[in-house]
């Protein structure tokens, strides 16, 4: 008896310490944060974004990836998403079945869904798309007059729907509601992702998105360069440049990428917030404490 009382105690020793240790760990139950920033951004831009998340999630592993800063991040988005997936890939095996958070930003939230549909095997549990054209960009922005001074969005697609300017990577993402025809048959990047035109890999893309837990979309009407500031939650203009809602577009009601089925499943939160420029979402304070923190666990 006395024996087995000892080898009792031996065993709630070996399960209860290394419980307790857990317990007593706050960042236990904290995920991996991948972050991925936007166009001509670099790591540099989110130092006060990490010092929001050390401090409501303190010993939160975080990783602001280094690639494709500034000019660099004009290259094609297939080419960023590849380079991003070699980079991310390790950091996801490591999390393990725990999964990661993706906190993706501004053309970042773009290449977000270019690893999250072309990786089957991703754990992302999360993911956060701050402030980023999800079905695309058209407007007249100081961005564009800077890389394209000689057009205005009227007639940017006649560079952006040539196989020059899709070596561009807002190109890939260009939206003229003006001219849907060309834009289904000459991007790159956009129209394939959303299954706008048949795709031999549309059946796995849609399947791979929907490992995702939960999509978050973040965005407001005083954005100033995400145009219209409503593609940040899946809407965009019909051909009058008349905002028409997520539930409305084609992507959503034919499911052509999984959008409706996450909204069937309630993993979709949507937040508009007034007052936020668009280089100021990933500093603003009000947006991570009432956005993005309680995500992050």
């Amino acid at each position: 008896m006395g024996q087995q009382k000892v080898l009792f105690n031996m065993a709630l020793h070996i399960i209860l310490i290394p419980l307790l240790l857990w317990l007593a760990d706050p960042t236990a139950g904290y995920k991996p944060i991948i972050i991925v920033h936007g166009l001509f951004d670099s790591s540099a831009n989110f130092k006060i974004l990490m010092e929001y998340i050390n401090k409501s999630h303190p010993g939160t592993n975080v990783t602001v990836v280094d690639l494709f800063d500034h000019r660099q991040s004009l290259e094609p988005l297939w080419k960023q998403v590849e380079g991003f997936r070699k980079v991310i890939y390790p950091i996801m095996q490591n999390a393990g079945s725990d999964g990661v958070h993706l906190l993706c930003y501004s053309q970042g939230g773009l290449i977000c869904r270019g690893l999250l549909q072309t990786m089957p095997d991703h754990n992302v549990d999360t993911f956060i798309s701050l402030s980023s054209p999800q079905l695309g960009q058209y407007g007249d922005t100081d961005y564009l007059r800077y890389l394209f001074p000689l057009y205005v969005k009227s007639n940017l697609f006649r560079l952006c729907y040539t196989h020059y300017g899709q070596t561009y990577s807002i190109c890939n993402f260009w939206n003229d509601p003006h001219h849907h025809d060309l834009y289904v048959n000459t991007s790159d990047y956009l129209a394939p992702l959303n299954s706008e035109r048949l795709d031999p890999n549309a059946t796995d893309w849609k399947k791979n998105f929907l490992r995702l837990r939960k999509l978050v979309l973040i965005g407001g009407p005083d954005d100033g360069v995400i145009t219209p500031w409503q593609s940040s939650h899946f809407g965009f203009y019909d051909e009058n440049e008349t905002i028409l809602e997520m539930k409305a577009q084609m992507v959503y009601q034919e499911d052509t990428f999984g959008l409706q089925t996450l909204d069937f499943r309630g993993a979709i939160t949507m937040y508009c917030v007034p007052g936020v420029l668009h280089t100021m979402w990933h500093s603003n304070e009000t947006v991570f404490n009432e956005c993005i923190e309680k995500w992050l666990t």
